[in-house]
């Protein structure tokens, strides 16, 4: 393994770290088997845990080898031209830290830093549902709401890097707060964990509805899943139903407005709430075309990579800064 020069790919998510190797002739291919490993945030993740975390998933896929080059998927805003998290909504102690200065100096190798939406757009153009487009906006609603802008095939990131932050679009004035401070965001609406705590709320209030919600959860309301309400609601339940279509709509509002303002030619969602099923996706669809002008003939389709959308990413950076082989 020595001898081969390696790609590294890291994702910083929300709840799991996932890292990733791949020869760097091999890129850009289609996506083949990647050597990946991953491994739980835990239950109260912090800096430290996901520094140590990730480098011992480094360790287990590289052994002794050096990487030749590192792409960083993080799950919150980046300063990317200055290698910088700004900060995680989700996981204490990311503040102002210089993520690629520390793994250049632990791993030996350059690397670039972006934002998961970002990197996971550039995944997606490269190798996934993106292919071909000359304008691409990629969509994550699982944890949090983020997106991420592809056009001309760079990442567009905008005077501050933080351009695609669809999840803070105001959809709803009036709307439950959102972690960055305002009421009513996409992501306060359209996001897993939200869509469950709307859910935990409605069946509180009223304790003759969700009859088939409460038994996928077995009783346990505190822990109730926007997985479970996705189950409940394609098997028929009112209460599930109302909350998740609720949600895609407000993600619907959210993406109609950025297609009115960029007109990318496709539109690509990813992340766990994607697969919440067809229900769900035709009201995302409607709800976006409700908001769009009607000339406008962007499409809106599944990712292709999944969950591995950011690591693909990640390896598309790591190969633009590789060094060429002596």
């Amino acid at each position: 393994m020595a001898d081969q020069r390696w790609l590294l790919a890291l994702d910083f998510g929300g709840s799991k770290l996932s890292a990733a190797v791949r020869p760097a002739e091999q890129l850009p291919a289609m996506p083949g088997p990647l050597q990946v490993r991953r491994m739980p945030s835990g239950s109260r993740p912090s800096f430290d845990s996901d520094w140590w975390r990730m480098l011992e998933l480094v360790r287990a896929l590289l052994h002794e080898a050096a990487p030749s080059a590192i792409g960083v998927s993080f799950g919150g805003p980046v300063n990317a031209a200055a290698g910088r998290v700004v900060l995680s909504q989700h996981v204490a102690g990311w503040e102002d830290v210089p993520l690629a200065q520390r793994l250049q100096a632990e791993l030996h190798a350059p690397a670039l830093v972006d934002n998961d939406a970002n990197v996971a757009a550039l995944g997606e153009w490269h190798v996934g549902a993106g292919r071909g487009c000359d304008s691409l906006l990629y969509v994550t609603a699982s944890t949090g709401v983020g997106g991420g802008w592809v056009l001309g095939g760079r990442i567009w990131h905008g005077a501050d890097s933080l351009a695609g932050e669809i999840g803070h679009i105001i959809v709803q004035p009036d709307g439950p707060p959102c972690s960055c401070g305002k009421r009513g965001c996409v992501e306060a609406l359209a996001a897993g964990p939200n869509l469950a705590r709307r859910a935990r709320e409605a069946l509180a209030a009223d304790e003759r509805a969700g009859k088939i919600l409460r038994e996928r959860a077995h009783g346990e309301l505190d822990q109730i899943t926007a997985e479970q309400v996705a189950e409940a609601a394609n098997l028929g339940d009112e209460l599930a139903g109302q909350i998740l279509l609720g949600a895609a709509r407000a993600l619907g509002q959210g993406l109609g407005i950025a297609i009115n303002l960029m007109n990318p030619r496709r539109v690509v969602l990813g992340g766990g709430v994607t697969k919440a099923g067809e229900p769900w996706w035709q009201a995302v669809r409607d709800a976006a075309r409700h908001q769009t002008l009607p000339q406008m003939s962007v499409e809106i389709v599944p990712a292709a990579l999944g969950d591995d959308a950011p690591l693909w990413g990640a390896l598309a950076l790591a190969e633009s800064i590789a060094p060429d082989p002596l």
